[in-house]
């Protein structure tokens, strides 16, 4: 069973950096769909960046040309890089891995177009921009 643990928020001043890392124990397939999603305060999920199955990125709207994924298959690792950060940023970030058909910006969809079933669990870690 895959277990994920992310690391690296803290607080930041707007316009500041952080790098998100989010480590993987146990099996995980190299072509997996990876992402990172969020969750800011009193509102809901919202996905953030994902890694498709082919190795591709994709990003939300709100975070493109900001936010860069990537991943380290041998050290069972995936990045977020967060540059030019905004108040609207601050949420806890979490990061999750599955099989996927396809993505679609920061969404992953199944072969019946429905939501990717990631398994994640981690506890997250907060991101906050002031």
């Amino acid at each position: 069973e895959v277990q994920l643990v992310e690391s690296g928020g803290g607080s930041v001043k707007v316009g500041g950096s952080l790098r998100l890392s989010c480590s993987a124990s146990g099996y995980i397939d190299t072509k997996y769909c990876t992402t990172w999603f969020r969750q800011a305060p009193g509102k809901g999920y919202e996905g953030v960046a994902v890694i498709d199955s082919r190795g591709s990125p994709g990003y939300a709207g709100s975070v493109k040309g900001r936010f860069t994924i990537s991943k380290d298959n041998a050290a069972k690792t995936l990045y977020l890089q967060t540059n030019d950060l905004k108040p609207e940023d601050t949420a806890m970030y979490y990061c999750a891995a599955g099989l996927c058909a396809y993505c679609r910006g920061a969404d992953c969809y199944d072969e019946d177009d429905g939501p990717a079933g990631f398994r994640g669990g981690g506890q997250g870690t907060q991101v906050t921009v002031s």
